[in-house]
């Protein structure tokens, strides 16, 4: 498909910089199949059902920012460094800017001293878009332990170019879900979560389970292709154990539904996911990519974010509702000054029949 199809206007008033205090005071637009609600976040469990299965992801935020030089016949160069992809003990994928400026074989330095004894990695690998891959000279837990006494929280680009990273951001930019370190993005959608909307999911007979997917700096790329097809995903780390493949599968069974809560934990449930819907547990790398025509083996309601333009996360949503009826909420949502982005409000997705989008909308004008 073409890319432009995805693009819209939106403007700078609209992007979050903060989340809304408290965090379940968040607006929810809900989108149902016949009408839209214009609620909140802590209006979550009325859309529920006795039986229904609400799955949150679990990954944890770690500070994958880092800056540091590389010196070169006693010249500095400024690197600032995002991690984005852990691929062993010392190695990480990283997005550098700027990448030109940075060769095979060098080496960053990343501690305030600038020394060889402090935190490094050495240059062992470079693709395009300013990836490359690292090796520290650090390893395991010692490596963990610099990265959170050096690195400070990835910022979307969006949120960064406006403002810095603060003491809140520690704390504003994890989940309540938050577990297993990882992730150099918040899935978030799990942002506006609180103990009171969780208790009150369970209070209405649903249940509430995680998996994890260690989000990675790809989530905000741009999608530079012209067409779908011509799009790279970078991979992802997820996983869903056991328990929670027997969960979804009793779910299943009983005629429940399955609720994602983010893009994020909806592309674990779709991987793990077999062609008859069952799960079975399931760990590795994702790189799914959902355009309109996949077909959800999975997935029956999404709590999501808005999302920029041209994104493979607006795709992702206009795959699961329907081009044109994702279009006109987006319009209604920048008219109602809905907050866009991770800090920003949400929406209450149900899935549209994949017979049924063809040509769908709805008015601008929610009940």
């Amino acid at each position: 498909m073409n890319v432009d199809l995805f693009d819209f206007e939106l403007p700078d008033s609209r992007i979050a910089l903060r989340p809304a205090t408290p965090r379940d005071s968040a607006r929810m637009l809900v989108v149902e199949p016949a009408q839209w609600l214009d609620r909140t976040i802590a209006d979550l469990a009325g859309f529920l059902r006795a039986g229904d299965v609400v799955v949150a992801n679990d990954t944890k935020v770690i500070p994958a920012r880092l800056v540091g030089v590389r010196v070169r016949d006693g010249n500095q160069a400024r690197m600032t460094v995002t991690l984005h992809k852990r691929e062993g003990l010392d190695r990480w994928r990283a997005f550098v800017k700027p990448a030109k400026k940075l060769h095979l074989d060098e080496t960053v330095l990343f501690d305030p001293a600038r020394t060889e004894d402090g935190l490094s990695a050495r240059v062992v690998e470079k693709a395009d878009g300013g990836e490359v891959v690292f090796v520290f000279n650090r390893s395991g837990a010692a490596l963990d332990s610099a990265i959170a006494q050096w690195g400070s929280m990835p910022l979307p680009p969006y949120i960064a170019t406006h403002r810095a990273e603060d003491d809140a951001d520690w704390h504003d930019y994890q989940t309540l879900f938050a577990a297993h370190e990882g992730a150099v993005a918040a899935p978030t959608a799990g942002l506006h979560f609180t103990p009171a909307v969780r208790a009150a999911i369970e209070q209405c007979g649903a249940s509430v389970i995680t998996v994890t997917l260690h989000v990675g700096a790809g989530t905000f790329l741009p999608v530079k292709a012209d067409d779908t097809n011509d799009h790279r995903m970078h991979a992802e780390w997820g996983s869903l154990s056991a328990d929670a493949a027997q969960i979804l599968n009793a779910c299943r069974l009983r005629g429940g539904r399955i609720v994602a809560v983010g893009t994020t934990s909806l592309r674990v449930l779709e991987t793990a996911a077999k062609p008859d819907g069952s799960f079975e547990p399931w760990a590795g790398d994702t790189a799914i990519f959902i355009t309109p025509g996949y077909h959800f083996k999975a997935v029956d309601l999404l709590v999501t974010n808005f999302h920029l333009p041209r994104s493979t996360l607006f795709m992702l949503v206009s795959a699961f509702c329907g081009l044109e009826r994702m279009q006109a909420v987006y319009r209604h949502a920048i008219g109602q000054n809905y907050r866009f982005y991770s800090y920003g409000d949400a929406c209450l997705l149900y899935r549209v029949p994949h017979d049924a989008k063809g040509g769908d909308d709805l008015s601008d004008t929610p009940s």
